[in-house]
Protein backbone atom coordinates (compact mmCIF):
# COMPACT_ATOMS: atom_id res chain seq x y z
CA UNK A 1 0.00 0.00 0.00
CA UNK A 2 1.11 3.19 -1.26
CA UNK A 3 1.81 6.55 1.35
CA UNK A 4 -1.07 8.18 -1.33
CA UNK A 5 -3.73 5.53 -0.05
CA UNK A 6 -3.37 6.16 3.41
CA UNK A 7 -4.76 8.73 5.57
CA UNK A 8 -2.48 10.70 7.46
CA UNK A 9 -3.15 10.88 11.47
CA UNK A 10 -5.47 13.54 12.47
CA UNK A 11 -3.41 17.00 14.07
CA UNK A 12 -5.22 18.08 17.39
CA UNK A 13 -5.29 21.17 18.48
CA UNK A 14 -5.49 22.31 22.39
CA UNK A 15 -5.21 25.85 23.38
CA UNK A 16 -3.73 27.42 26.11
CA UNK A 17 -4.76 29.55 29.23
CA UNK A 18 -7.86 31.96 28.37
CA UNK A 19 -8.11 30.48 25.41
CA UNK A 20 -10.54 28.42 23.18
CA UNK A 21 -11.72 30.84 19.92
CA UNK A 22 -10.52 27.76 18.23
CA UNK A 23 -10.41 28.15 14.03
CA UNK A 24 -12.04 31.69 14.09
CA UNK A 25 -8.37 32.98 15.47
CA UNK A 26 -6.28 30.18 14.41
CA UNK A 27 -6.67 31.18 10.70
CA UNK A 28 -6.05 29.73 7.26
CA UNK A 29 -3.07 27.53 8.81
CA UNK A 30 -4.01 24.26 7.03
CA UNK A 31 -2.97 25.86 3.28
CA UNK A 32 0.04 25.80 4.69
CA UNK A 33 0.22 22.92 7.19
CA UNK A 34 -0.51 20.51 3.89
CA UNK A 35 1.96 21.58 1.65
CA UNK A 36 3.80 18.66 2.60
CA UNK A 37 1.00 16.01 1.56
CA UNK A 38 -0.49 17.63 -1.29
CA UNK A 39 2.67 18.20 -3.03
CA UNK A 40 3.22 14.37 -2.24
CA UNK A 41 -0.23 13.54 -3.92
CA UNK A 42 -1.42 12.78 -0.65
CA UNK A 43 -4.36 12.87 1.19
CA UNK A 44 -4.74 16.46 3.44
CA UNK A 45 -4.51 15.88 7.35
CA UNK A 46 -7.58 16.27 8.81
CA UNK A 47 -7.38 18.69 12.01
CA UNK A 48 -9.50 18.63 15.31
CA UNK A 49 -9.72 21.49 17.35
CA UNK A 50 -10.69 20.73 20.87
CA UNK A 51 -12.44 22.85 23.65
CA UNK A 52 -11.27 22.31 27.37
CA UNK A 53 -11.13 24.62 30.25
CA UNK A 54 -9.10 27.96 29.79
CA UNK A 55 -8.35 28.16 33.50
CA UNK A 56 -8.64 24.33 34.77
CA UNK A 57 -5.90 22.43 35.95
CA UNK A 58 -3.98 20.31 33.74
CA UNK A 59 -5.86 17.30 35.13
CA UNK A 60 -9.32 18.20 34.84
CA UNK A 61 -8.48 19.67 31.46
CA UNK A 62 -6.43 16.33 29.91
CA UNK A 63 -9.50 14.59 31.26
CA UNK A 64 -12.14 16.86 29.24
CA UNK A 65 -9.63 16.56 26.13
CA UNK A 66 -9.78 12.82 26.42
CA UNK A 67 -13.81 12.81 26.44
CA UNK A 68 -13.88 15.31 23.99
CA UNK A 69 -11.93 13.27 21.51
CA UNK A 70 -13.72 9.76 22.40
CA UNK A 71 -17.11 10.66 23.48
CA UNK A 72 -19.20 9.87 26.74
CA UNK A 73 -19.54 11.59 30.23
CA UNK A 74 -16.25 13.83 31.65
CA UNK A 75 -14.83 11.75 34.49
CA UNK A 76 -12.38 13.77 36.62
CA UNK A 77 -11.64 11.04 39.52
CA UNK A 78 -13.48 9.87 42.66
CA UNK A 79 -10.49 10.67 44.37
CA UNK A 80 -9.15 13.76 42.14
CA UNK A 81 -13.12 15.33 42.94
CA UNK A 82 -13.12 13.95 46.54
CA UNK A 83 -9.52 15.91 46.91
CA UNK A 84 -10.30 19.07 45.51
CA UNK A 85 -14.19 19.27 46.66
CA UNK A 86 -15.76 19.63 42.96
CA UNK A 87 -18.13 16.94 40.94
CA UNK A 88 -16.93 13.96 39.76
CA UNK A 89 -18.62 14.31 36.07
CA UNK A 90 -18.89 17.07 33.80
CA UNK A 91 -20.76 17.15 30.73
CA UNK A 92 -21.24 14.48 28.00
CA UNK A 93 -20.46 14.69 24.80
CA UNK A 94 -23.11 12.25 22.68
CA UNK A 95 -20.47 11.71 20.09
CA UNK A 96 -16.78 11.90 20.51
CA UNK A 97 -14.46 14.09 17.88
CA UNK A 98 -12.69 11.01 16.73
CA UNK A 99 -14.22 8.06 18.65
CA UNK A 100 -12.21 5.59 16.36
CA UNK A 101 -9.08 6.75 18.74
CA UNK A 102 -7.42 3.42 19.42
CA UNK A 103 -3.05 2.95 19.46
CA UNK A 104 -3.64 1.47 15.95
CA UNK A 105 -5.06 4.44 14.88
CA UNK A 106 -3.09 7.11 16.47
CA UNK A 107 -3.49 11.06 16.83
CA UNK A 108 -1.20 13.94 16.05
CA UNK A 109 -1.37 16.71 18.83
CA UNK A 110 -0.46 20.45 19.10
CA UNK A 111 -0.34 22.11 22.30
CA UNK A 112 -0.10 26.04 22.88
CA UNK A 113 1.39 26.87 26.55
CA UNK A 114 -1.04 25.70 28.75
CA UNK A 115 -2.27 23.42 25.70
CA UNK A 116 1.31 21.27 25.90
CA UNK A 117 1.38 20.56 29.09
CA UNK A 118 -2.37 19.19 29.14
CA UNK A 119 -1.29 16.82 26.27
CA UNK A 120 1.50 15.61 28.32
CA UNK A 121 -0.62 15.27 31.31
CA UNK A 122 -3.08 13.47 28.87
CA UNK A 123 -0.37 10.70 27.93
CA UNK A 124 0.20 10.38 31.90
CA UNK A 125 -3.13 9.40 33.04
CA UNK A 126 -2.91 7.45 29.74
CA UNK A 127 -0.04 5.86 31.05
CA UNK A 128 -0.96 5.14 34.12
CA UNK A 129 -4.43 3.88 33.21
CA UNK A 130 -6.65 6.29 34.58
CA UNK A 131 -9.12 6.10 31.57
CA UNK A 132 -8.55 2.17 31.71
CA UNK A 133 -6.32 -0.45 30.48
CA UNK A 134 -7.65 -0.59 27.07
CA UNK A 135 -6.06 2.84 26.72
CA UNK A 136 -2.48 3.07 25.89
CA UNK A 137 -0.08 6.14 26.08
CA UNK A 138 0.91 5.00 21.98
CA UNK A 139 -2.19 6.54 21.39
CA UNK A 140 -0.58 9.78 20.59
CA UNK A 141 1.61 9.37 18.14
CA UNK A 142 3.30 12.84 18.44
CA UNK A 143 3.64 16.09 20.80
CA UNK A 144 4.50 19.09 19.20
CA UNK A 145 4.20 22.23 21.87
CA UNK A 146 4.80 26.32 21.29
CA UNK A 147 5.98 27.71 24.33
CA UNK A 148 4.81 25.44 26.72
CA UNK A 149 5.54 25.90 30.20
CA UNK A 150 6.19 22.25 31.39
CA UNK A 151 8.61 23.10 34.16
CA UNK A 152 6.68 26.80 35.54
CA UNK A 153 7.15 30.26 35.19
CA UNK A 154 7.94 32.75 37.51
CA UNK A 155 5.56 34.78 35.64
CA UNK A 156 2.99 33.29 37.83
CA UNK A 157 4.63 34.79 40.90
CA UNK A 158 4.73 37.97 39.91
CA UNK A 159 1.19 38.38 38.78
CA UNK A 160 0.34 37.45 42.87
CA UNK A 161 1.14 33.52 43.61
CA UNK A 162 2.52 33.53 46.87
CA UNK A 163 6.03 32.55 46.72
CA UNK A 164 6.10 30.81 49.78
CA UNK A 165 2.45 29.43 50.36
CA UNK A 166 1.34 28.99 46.67
CA UNK A 167 -1.57 28.07 45.85
CA UNK A 168 -2.70 31.25 47.76
CA UNK A 169 -2.60 34.48 45.95
CA UNK A 170 -1.61 38.03 47.42
CA UNK A 171 -5.17 40.51 47.62
CA UNK A 172 -5.38 42.71 45.01
CA UNK A 173 -2.72 41.32 42.57
CA UNK A 174 -3.54 40.89 38.71
CA UNK A 175 -4.22 37.46 39.53
CA UNK A 176 -6.62 37.92 42.62
CA UNK A 177 -8.56 40.47 40.25
CA UNK A 178 -8.11 37.88 37.35
CA UNK A 179 -9.85 35.31 39.64
CA UNK A 180 -12.99 37.67 40.44
CA UNK A 181 -13.47 38.48 36.85
CA UNK A 182 -13.51 34.34 36.32
CA UNK A 183 -16.09 33.63 38.64
CA UNK A 184 -18.06 36.78 37.38
CA UNK A 185 -17.54 34.77 33.88
CA UNK A 186 -19.01 31.29 35.50
CA UNK A 187 -21.93 33.07 37.77
CA UNK A 188 -22.91 34.42 34.77
CA UNK A 189 -22.13 31.39 32.16
CA UNK A 190 -25.70 30.04 31.50
CA UNK A 191 -26.43 33.71 29.99
CA UNK A 192 -22.57 34.02 27.92
CA UNK A 193 -21.84 30.38 27.52
CA UNK A 194 -21.43 30.74 23.66
CA UNK A 195 -18.88 33.66 24.52
CA UNK A 196 -16.81 31.92 26.93
CA UNK A 197 -17.20 28.37 28.45
CA UNK A 198 -15.21 27.79 31.22
CA UNK A 199 -16.39 24.10 31.08
CA UNK A 200 -16.90 24.70 35.00
CA UNK A 201 -20.23 22.32 34.70
CA UNK A 202 -18.59 20.22 37.77
CA UNK A 203 -18.31 23.15 40.42
CA UNK A 204 -21.72 24.81 40.67
CA UNK A 205 -20.87 28.40 40.47
CA UNK A 206 -23.65 29.37 37.89
CA UNK A 207 -26.58 31.12 39.14
CA UNK A 208 -28.69 28.52 38.68
CA UNK A 209 -26.65 26.41 40.92
CA UNK A 210 -24.91 28.88 43.49
CA UNK A 211 -26.47 31.40 45.77
CA UNK A 212 -25.79 35.28 45.35
CA UNK A 213 -23.89 34.55 48.39
CA UNK A 214 -21.98 31.72 48.03
CA UNK A 215 -20.89 33.99 44.73
CA UNK A 216 -19.89 37.05 46.88
CA UNK A 217 -17.67 34.56 49.28
CA UNK A 218 -15.70 33.28 46.37
CA UNK A 219 -15.73 37.32 44.84
CA UNK A 220 -13.70 37.51 48.72
CA UNK A 221 -11.53 34.07 48.62
CA UNK A 222 -11.61 32.12 45.42
CA UNK A 223 -11.81 28.33 46.55
CA UNK A 224 -10.96 27.29 42.61
CA UNK A 225 -8.44 29.99 41.75
CA UNK A 226 -6.27 29.48 45.36
CA UNK A 227 -6.59 25.26 45.20
CA UNK A 228 -4.08 23.38 43.77
CA UNK A 229 -6.93 22.44 40.78
CA UNK A 230 -6.34 25.76 39.21
CA UNK A 231 -4.14 26.82 35.61
CA UNK A 232 -2.34 29.07 38.17
CA UNK A 233 -0.98 26.80 40.83
CA UNK A 234 -0.30 23.78 37.58
CA UNK A 235 2.22 26.50 36.42
CA UNK A 236 4.72 27.16 39.85
CA UNK A 237 7.71 25.80 39.98
CA UNK A 238 6.35 23.58 42.91
CA UNK A 239 3.53 21.76 40.44
CA UNK A 240 5.92 20.93 38.07
CA UNK A 241 8.15 19.49 41.15
CA UNK A 242 5.42 17.38 42.39
CA UNK A 243 5.05 15.88 38.79
CA UNK A 244 8.17 15.46 37.81
CA UNK A 245 8.48 13.60 41.61
CA UNK A 246 6.13 10.87 40.27
CA UNK A 247 7.47 10.27 37.11
CA UNK A 248 4.76 12.54 35.24
CA UNK A 249 6.38 14.11 31.56
CA UNK A 250 8.87 10.82 31.23
CA UNK A 251 8.69 10.51 27.49
CA UNK A 252 7.02 7.47 25.76
CA UNK A 253 9.24 5.00 23.62
CA UNK A 254 6.86 5.31 20.21
CA UNK A 255 5.96 8.45 20.67
CA UNK A 256 7.75 11.70 18.73
CA UNK A 257 8.54 14.65 20.35
CA UNK A 258 8.86 18.14 19.51
CA UNK A 259 9.44 21.76 21.25
CA UNK A 260 9.13 25.08 19.39
CA UNK A 261 10.25 27.53 22.12
CA UNK A 262 10.19 31.14 21.73
CA UNK A 263 12.67 34.37 23.13
CA UNK A 264 11.98 37.70 23.38
CA UNK A 265 15.12 38.84 25.43
CA UNK A 266 18.45 38.90 24.55
CA UNK A 267 19.92 37.92 27.38
CA UNK A 268 20.50 34.51 25.46
CA UNK A 269 23.46 34.64 22.94
CA UNK A 270 25.26 32.19 21.20
CA UNK A 271 28.25 32.89 19.04
CA UNK A 272 26.02 31.42 16.07
CA UNK A 273 23.63 34.21 17.04
CA UNK A 274 26.64 37.00 16.86
CA UNK A 275 27.64 36.02 13.38
CA UNK A 276 23.99 37.79 12.30
CA UNK A 277 23.74 41.00 13.96
CA UNK A 278 20.64 42.85 13.91
CA UNK A 279 20.32 46.60 14.20
CA UNK A 280 17.02 47.58 15.15
CA UNK A 281 14.45 49.00 12.39
CA UNK A 282 11.32 51.39 12.60
CA UNK A 283 9.43 48.05 12.32
CA UNK A 284 10.95 46.30 15.48
CA UNK A 285 10.29 49.38 17.75
CA UNK A 286 6.89 49.31 16.31
CA UNK A 287 6.10 45.96 16.93
CA UNK A 288 7.72 46.33 20.85
CA UNK A 289 4.98 49.58 21.29
CA UNK A 290 1.93 47.37 20.23
CA UNK A 291 3.12 44.21 22.49
CA UNK A 292 4.94 46.08 25.18
CA UNK A 293 2.68 44.30 27.94
CA UNK A 294 4.44 41.01 26.62
CA UNK A 295 7.90 43.27 26.82
CA UNK A 296 7.25 44.54 30.14
CA UNK A 297 6.77 41.19 31.24
CA UNK A 298 9.66 39.37 29.99
CA UNK A 299 11.84 42.47 31.80
CA UNK A 300 9.94 41.03 34.77
CA UNK A 301 10.85 37.47 34.37
CA UNK A 302 14.50 38.17 33.60
CA UNK A 303 14.79 40.24 36.59
CA UNK A 304 13.20 37.64 38.82
CA UNK A 305 14.41 37.01 42.48
CA UNK A 306 14.36 33.14 42.69
CA UNK A 307 16.17 33.22 45.91
CA UNK A 308 12.15 34.22 47.33
CA UNK A 309 10.72 31.12 46.45
CA UNK A 310 9.93 28.61 48.88
CA UNK A 311 10.54 24.85 48.72
CA UNK A 312 13.49 26.15 46.12
CA UNK A 313 13.04 24.86 43.16
CA UNK A 314 14.58 21.63 41.67
CA UNK A 315 16.10 23.09 38.69
CA UNK A 316 18.49 25.36 40.79
CA UNK A 317 20.53 22.84 42.00
CA UNK A 318 21.54 22.05 38.32
CA UNK A 319 22.04 25.15 37.53
CA UNK A 320 24.63 25.51 39.70
CA UNK A 321 26.29 22.14 39.59
CA UNK A 322 26.25 23.16 35.52
CA UNK A 323 27.95 26.48 36.40
CA UNK A 324 30.36 24.42 38.29
CA UNK A 325 31.05 21.86 35.89
CA UNK A 326 31.23 24.35 32.82
CA UNK A 327 34.55 23.86 30.72
CA UNK A 328 33.84 27.02 28.34
CA UNK A 329 32.73 29.84 30.69
CA UNK A 330 30.02 31.24 28.96
CA UNK A 331 29.32 29.24 25.84
CA UNK A 332 27.47 26.15 25.69
CA UNK A 333 29.58 23.24 23.88
CA UNK A 334 27.61 23.13 20.34
CA UNK A 335 28.41 19.83 18.30
CA UNK A 336 26.91 18.92 14.82
CA UNK A 337 23.92 21.64 15.32
CA UNK A 338 22.99 20.04 18.78
CA UNK A 339 23.88 22.16 22.11
CA UNK A 340 24.60 20.01 24.99
CA UNK A 341 22.86 21.57 27.23
CA UNK A 342 24.47 19.75 30.63
CA UNK A 343 27.75 21.71 30.44
CA UNK A 344 26.81 25.17 29.41
CA UNK A 345 26.23 26.19 32.97
CA UNK A 346 26.39 30.37 32.03
CA UNK A 347 23.76 29.21 29.16
CA UNK A 348 21.67 27.03 31.11
CA UNK A 349 21.66 29.84 33.79
CA UNK A 350 20.73 32.74 31.06
CA UNK A 351 17.78 30.28 29.75
CA UNK A 352 16.27 30.92 33.26
CA UNK A 353 15.43 34.48 32.39
CA UNK A 354 14.99 34.64 28.77
CA UNK A 355 11.55 34.32 27.75
CA UNK A 356 8.80 34.84 25.41
CA UNK A 357 7.02 37.17 27.47
CA UNK A 358 5.54 34.72 29.66
CA UNK A 359 7.50 31.67 30.07
CA UNK A 360 11.16 31.27 30.22
CA UNK A 361 13.27 29.30 27.79
CA UNK A 362 14.21 26.54 30.05
CA UNK A 363 10.46 25.62 30.83
CA UNK A 364 9.75 25.61 27.30
CA UNK A 365 12.46 22.83 26.27
CA UNK A 366 10.53 19.49 28.26
CA UNK A 367 9.48 17.83 31.46
CA UNK A 368 12.49 17.04 33.29
CA UNK A 369 16.26 18.37 33.54
CA UNK A 370 17.70 17.30 30.10
CA UNK A 371 20.23 14.55 32.23
CA UNK A 372 16.44 12.94 33.21
CA UNK A 373 15.05 12.64 29.75
CA UNK A 374 15.61 12.34 25.80
CA UNK A 375 16.68 15.32 24.11
CA UNK A 376 18.03 17.06 21.38
CA UNK A 377 19.03 21.09 21.63
CA UNK A 378 19.50 22.27 18.23
CA UNK A 379 21.59 25.06 17.68
CA UNK A 380 20.14 28.77 17.20
CA UNK A 381 21.53 28.72 14.20
CA UNK A 382 19.76 25.98 13.02
CA UNK A 383 16.60 28.22 12.23
CA UNK A 384 13.37 26.02 11.98
CA UNK A 385 11.85 28.56 9.76
CA UNK A 386 14.52 28.61 7.10
CA UNK A 387 12.69 26.61 4.70
CA UNK A 388 15.31 23.84 4.26
CA UNK A 389 12.34 21.27 4.77
CA UNK A 390 13.40 18.64 2.51
CA UNK A 391 16.78 18.49 3.45
CA UNK A 392 16.09 18.57 7.28
CA UNK A 393 13.19 15.42 7.06
CA UNK A 394 14.79 13.41 4.31
CA UNK A 395 16.00 10.49 7.63
CA UNK A 396 13.10 9.23 9.06
CA UNK A 397 12.84 11.28 12.31
CA UNK A 398 13.65 9.19 16.19
CA UNK A 399 10.95 8.85 18.76
CA UNK A 400 11.15 8.60 22.53
CA UNK A 401 13.11 11.60 21.94
CA UNK A 402 12.27 15.49 22.77
CA UNK A 403 13.88 17.68 19.39
CA UNK A 404 14.10 21.31 20.61
CA UNK A 405 14.08 24.22 18.85
CA UNK A 406 14.59 27.75 19.13
CA UNK A 407 12.57 30.75 17.96
CA UNK A 408 14.33 34.11 18.13
CA UNK A 409 12.81 37.02 18.10
CA UNK A 410 9.47 35.77 19.15
CA UNK A 411 6.83 36.17 21.29
CA UNK A 412 4.30 34.17 23.19
CA UNK A 413 2.08 34.55 20.28
CA UNK A 414 3.85 34.90 17.17
CA UNK A 415 3.49 31.42 15.87
CA UNK A 416 -0.13 30.68 17.10
CA UNK A 417 -3.13 30.86 17.95
CA UNK A 418 -3.59 34.28 16.38
CA UNK A 419 -3.33 33.99 12.64
CA UNK A 420 -1.87 37.24 11.02
CA UNK A 421 -0.01 35.31 7.84
CA UNK A 422 3.09 36.38 8.53
CA UNK A 423 6.26 34.81 6.94
CA UNK A 424 7.30 32.82 10.15
CA UNK A 425 4.01 31.61 10.62
CA UNK A 426 3.20 30.41 7.14
CA UNK A 427 7.33 28.66 7.44
CA UNK A 428 6.11 27.29 10.99
CA UNK A 429 3.05 25.67 9.20
CA UNK A 430 4.56 24.16 6.40
CA UNK A 431 7.28 22.63 8.71
CA UNK A 432 5.22 21.30 11.08
CA UNK A 433 3.40 19.34 8.20
CA UNK A 434 7.01 17.84 6.55
CA UNK A 435 7.47 16.74 10.64
CA UNK A 436 4.23 15.22 10.87
CA UNK A 437 4.45 13.70 7.10
CA UNK A 438 8.06 12.35 8.39
CA UNK A 439 6.69 11.18 11.50
CA UNK A 440 3.84 9.38 9.94
CA UNK A 441 6.55 7.66 7.55
CA UNK A 442 8.35 6.60 10.26
CA UNK A 443 5.31 5.40 12.39
CA UNK A 444 4.05 3.24 9.42
CA UNK A 445 7.67 1.80 8.45
CA UNK A 446 7.70 -0.19 12.38
CA UNK A 447 3.99 -1.39 11.74
CA UNK A 448 2.20 -3.47 8.99
CA UNK A 449 -0.30 -2.08 8.17
CA UNK A 450 -3.12 -3.78 8.47
CA UNK A 451 -6.22 -1.83 7.23
CA UNK A 452 -7.28 1.02 4.36
CA UNK A 453 -6.73 3.74 7.27
CA UNK A 454 -4.30 5.01 9.27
Amino acid sequence: MSSADVDPAPLVIVEGFLSGAGAVVWGNFEEHSNYACKSNGEQIRRTIFTSVGPVSSLHDRACELFYALVGGTVDYGEKHSQENRHGRFGRTYEAGLYPEWTAERPLHFLGHSMGGSTVIKLQWLLTIGFFGKVYSPDMILSVNTVSSPFRGTQLVYSLGEDTRNAPAVRPFSPGNILAKGVHIAAYLSPIFSRICDLHADARALSFHEASFWSFLRQLYKSDWAESRDATPYDVTFEAADEREAVGEGGVNLNTFYRSYCATLTSCLQTDVDAESPRSPSFGLWLTKLILWPLYASASVIANFDFSVLRPIPAFMETVIAAQRASKLGREPIIEDGVIDVARGGDYLSAALRASDGVVPLFSQWHPFECSSTRCRHFSHGDNILDGSEKERYHRLPESGVWHVHHLADSHHLSIVPYWLGTRNQRAFWVDLGCWLRAVDRAHGARRPKTGSGY
